[in-house]
C-alpha cells in the first residue's frame, strides 16, 4: 500500500500568518546546526522561554529538528509500572521534551447486596497521576505532565494534588475538564467540584499566589506551575459552534495558559486553518499539534464517534482496504509520517504523540 498519492497540503500558503510567530518559523532552515548551536539558537530567540513549561535543554538537545512529547496510560488497578517502563524505554531514544500522564476519575457501580438491593460504589481502575508522575520523573529524570481535571474531583481534591506536585517539583500542569462519567449523558460537576476548566485555571493561578480554599493562606511556591489547555482544531463536541469555542479558549489563555496542546487530527489542514483562526482572534501562545496512530480495525469508528474528529477522504479510503489490525497499524504509520513530515515542513517545533499503549507504531513513525 502506497500514499503517495495524498495530495499535498500547501503548507506554506495555508500557514503563511501562522509562520509570522518566529517560534514556529525558526526551525525551518537550520537542518545545518549541531545540537548546540540548535540550543544556542533557541535560547537567542526566546523559544525556550516562549514554551514554558517545555523548556527542558536537555529535550531540545538532540538529533531532531523538531521535539516530541508522549502521552500515556496509568496502568489498570492490579498491574505495575513494567508495561509504562517498556514504553517509555521504546520513546527514550527520541529525547522528548515530556511525557504527559492522563488522570482518570472514578466509574461508579452497582453491587447487588444480599438483600437484593443495589449498593452504590466509586471504584478506581486506574492509580493516580501524582505517583505515576512523581515516578517516570525519577526513573527517567524527564519533564513530567500531569492531567489535572475537573471530572470527578472535587476543588479540596485538585488542591491536594497540587500540593503534592508543588513538593515533588512537578510544576507543569495540562488543565481539563475531563470526561463525562460513563453513565451521564452530560457532564455534570462533582459537588464542590468545577463545571468548566477555566475554574480550574483560576485554582491553579490561587495556588501560585498561595491562596488555598477556605481563605487558608501559605507563602507562594517558589516555583509556580505552569500549564497549557486543550484546544480542538474539529470544534469541542458540546460547543455550539467554533466561535464559541476558541472564545472560551482565548479566556483560558488570557487566565494564564501558556500553550495549547490539539485534540487529535488526522487532517492537517484543519490544524493549520485553526492555528491561522487562533492567530486572527490574537492568540499567540504556541498550539502544539497532537496525533493518534491508527491501530486497530475499530478505530475507524470509535475515534471520530468518541472525538467527533473526521478522517480525510484519502485516509478513510484506504482504512475501508484494511482487513486486519495489522493492516491498521502499517496504514497508521504510513499517515503518521505523512502528517508528522508536513507539520516538520513547516515549521512546527513540538509534536505531541496520544501513544497510550501504541508505542511500537509511534516509534516507527518517527523512525
Amino acid at each position: 500500500m502506497s500514499l503517495m498519492g495524498f495530495s499535498k497540503f500547501n503548507k506554506f500558503n495555508e500557514f503563511n500568518e501562522f509562520n509570522k510567530f518566529s517560534k514556529f518559523n525558526l526551525l525551518r532552515y537550520q537542518n545545518s546546526l549541531n545540537s548546540l548551536n540548535l540550543l544556542n539558537s533557541l535560547n537567542s530567540l526566546n523559544l525556550l522561554n516562549s514554551l514554558n513549561p517545555l523548556n527542558s535543554l536537555n529535550s531540545l538537545n538532540s538529533p531532531y529538528m523538531t521535539a516530541f512529547s508522549f502521552e500515556i496510560l496509568p496502568p489498570l488497578r492490579g498491574k505495575g509500572m513494567q508495561k509504562i517502563y517498556e514504553t517509555i524505554d521504546t520513546l527514550m531514544p527520541f529525547n522528548p521534551v515530556c511525557i504527559n500522564i492522563t488522570t482518570h476519575r472514578s466509574e461508579t457501580i452497582y453491587s447487588e447486596t444480599s438483600a437484593g438491593t443495589y449498593q452504590k460504589f466509586s471504584v478506581c481502575n486506574r492509580p493516580g497521576t501524582v505517583a505515576i508522575a512523581a515516578a517516570v520523573k525519577e526513573r527517567y529524570g524527564v519533564r513530567t505532565v500531569p492531567h489535572i481535571i475537573c471530572s470527578g474531583f472535587t476543588a479540596a481534591e485538585i488542591e491536594r494534588e497540587l500540593i503534592d506536585l508543588s513538593y515533588l517539583g512537578i510544576n507543569d500542569l495540562l488543565v481539563l475538564r475531563g470526561d463525562r462519567a460513563k453513565e451521564e449523558n452530560r457532564f455534570i460537576p462533582t459537588p464542590g467540584g468545577h463545571a468548566h476548566a477555566i475554574e480550574l485555571c483560576q485554582q491553579v493561578n490561587d495556588f501560585n499566589q498561595g491562596k488555598l480554599l477556605g481563605g487558608i493562606t501559605m507563602p507562594a511556591p517558589t516555583t509556580p506551575f505552569k500549564y497549557g489547555v486543550a484546544g480542538y482544531p474539529e470544534k469541542h463536541d458540546e460547543a455550539m459552534n467554533l466561535d464559541t469555542d476558541i472564545e472560551h479558549l482565548k479566556a483560558k489563555v488570557a487566565m494564564g495558559a501558556d500553550h495549547i496542546v490539539t485534540q487529535m487530527f488526522f487532517d492537517n489542514a484543519k490544524y493549520f486553518a485553526f492555528v491561522d483562526r487562533l492567530h486572527k482572534e490574537g492568540i499567540t501562545v504556541p498550539v502544539i499539534p497532537g496525533l493518534k496512530p491508527l491501530t486497530t480495525l475499530n478505530h475507524c469508528t470509535m475515534l471520530p464517534r468518541t472525538f467527533h474528529i473526521d478522517f480525510p477522504q484519502e485516509l478513510a479510503r484506504e482504512f475501508t482496504k484494511c482487513k486486519s489490525n495489522d493492516d491498521v497499524k502499517a496504514l497508521g504509520i504510513e499517515w503518521g509520517r505523512h502528517q508528522v513530515s508536513e507539520l516538520q515542513a513547516a515549521g512546527v517545533p513540538i509534536i505531541h504523540f496520544y501513544t497510550m499503549n501504541a508505542a511500537y507504531s509511534t516509534e516507527r513513525i518517527l523512525k
